[in-house]
């Protein structure tokens, strides 16, 4: 098993060294089997040349007489020597040769059909190649034997042989400078690219990172650049959010530190105790209500790669209870609520958070009635929050959902934050339309079940 804490010098040097060792493997399996085979069908081939070159129809025109012994032939490279048999399996012509061979040859003569076959036998540690030929001889059948020993096939492997050990000691060496190379070529950037994540993990992130090259590592440092400007762009909304947090909480606390400070000295910034104390109690609702707030917004944050715990969730209950609630703000503005038996498939905490900023909202800018209603078909569910007050100005739409942002009544800023935040938590979406009268929000969401 290859270790998996190797630097990358050292998994291309291992994936060259396989890469060698793979390839002399094959070769020392692959390469004996088909250099063994061609070089025999070689050595048939000259004997079979060397039979046709005599050009002799019939035996008894051939004289195959050889000064050359049969085992002196065998240190001719490519020497091809012939005899004759009879159909008595005689010799008739040719080099003497020892009697067990003689015979061998004989059977396989007679035992032929062809006209022309191919044969091979050990003999006292080499192998001999012969060609049987059918023919006649002074009207008689006859067979002219055409051999060759295995001297030619030796030396041929022994030669192939070597010059492979050559290549294969020259595309090593080759190798080892395209490793070199190659270790350089891909460490350069990735070299460039871990300075950059190192800058990165010391808030070092001004600096942009391009690899001008139409190569994958050009795709890598568009990633890491994209990756970059979403850290400035979190960096920055997490000041902005801060910033924000810090301003809308010193307030309240400015006023409580200084009516707590007046009682103290025996001043009463009021007309009497009571009516100083009701200041800081107000106020410290209020900034445990923007604390409440703020913590669940941040909440909301971490919950982003969790799927919401889906229900069913009735809206008629829901929505009579949150009205109920609110009603009580403000008693000049009539409530109307419609599609009460729509079911939503969602997170009932979060939902009820949702309808609730939605109608804290309409009651901040609606004149004398707030319509809150819903529908379903078969894959989505609808949320409409209505209210009958002055439309938004269109350079604030952008912004509605923005943390923090206030608009012309604005509070606090983080309300319509939150109910985008549990849309997107939902797979949906929210928008606003200004119509003639009245603002709409409309929030949709799938209809999941269970935890799909």
């Amino acid at each position: 098993m290859i270790p998996r804490n190797l630097s990358l010098t050292q998994r291309i040097w291992l994936s060259f060294s396989l890469l060698v060792l793979f390839v002399g493997l094959v070769i020392a399996v692959v390469y004996p089997i088909s250099i063994q085979s061609a070089l025999e069908e070689q050595t048939y081939q000259i004997i079979e040349r060397e039979q046709l070159r005599l050009g002799l129809p019939k035996l008894d025109q051939f004289d195959p007489d050889s000064h050359v012994g049969f085992m002196e032939s065998r240190h001719a490279a490519r020497s091809v020597n012939h005899l004759i048999l009879s159909d008595q399996i005689t010799l008739v012509k040719g080099q003497t040769v020892p009697r067990n061979v003689l015979e061998t040859m004989g059977q396989n003569a007679l035992q032929q059909e062809d006209n022309l076959g191919r044969y091979k036998l050990g003999y006292n540690g080499g192998t001999l190649f012969y060609v049987i030929r059918k023919g006649t001889l002074y009207g008689h059948n006859a067979y002219l034997i055409s051999y060759m020993w295995d001297t030619y096939i030796n030396e041929m492997t022994e030669t192939l042989w070597t010059k492979l050990l050559w290549i294969l000691l020259i595309a090593g060496l080759l190798g080892i400078g395209l490793a070199f190379w190659l270790a350089r070529y891909l460490r350069r950037p990735l070299i460039m690219l871990g300075n950059r994540f190192e800058e990165i993990a010391k808030r070092n992130w001004q600096s942009s990172f391009k690899w001008e090259k139409g190569d994958e590592f050009q795709h890598l440092s568009e990633q890491f650049e994209d990756m970059r400007q979403n850290l400035l762009r979190y960096d920055r909304s997490q000041k902005t959010f801060i910033q924000h947090a810090s301003h809308e909480l010193k307030t309240p606390i400015m006023v409580i530190s200084s009516y707590a400070q007046s009682v103290k000295d025996g001043i009463l910034p009021k007309e009497n105790l009571e009516d100083t104390m009701d200041v800081i109690l107000s106020e410290s609702s209020r900034m445990e209500q923007r604390v409440k707030e703020l913590i669940y917004y941040t909440k909301l944050d971490t919950l982003k790669d969790e799927t919401p715990k889906r229900q069913e969730v009735s809206f008629g209950p829901v929505a009579n209870d949150l009205v109920e609630r609110l009603r009580m703000q403000r008693e000049d503005v009539t409530f109307r609520i419609e599609g009460k038996e729509t079911v939503f498939v969602v997170d009932r905490e979060q939902w009820q958070v949702l309808i609730e900023n939605l109608l804290e909202n309409a009651l901040r800018y609606a004149e004398s009635e707030i319509c809150i209603g819903a529908s379903e078909n078969r894959d989505s569910a609808v949320l409409e929050v209505y209210n009958d007050g002055e439309t938004i100005p269109e350079e604030e739409r952008n912004h509605l959902f923005d943390p923090f942002f206030k608009g012309a009544k604005g509070k606090f800023g983080l309300g319509l934050a939150i109910v985008k935040r549990i849309a997107e938590l939902h797979d949906g979406e929210i928008k606003v339309e200004c119509e003639e009268g009245g603002t709409r929000f409309i929030v949709t969401v799938p209809q999941r079940r269970g935890n799909q």
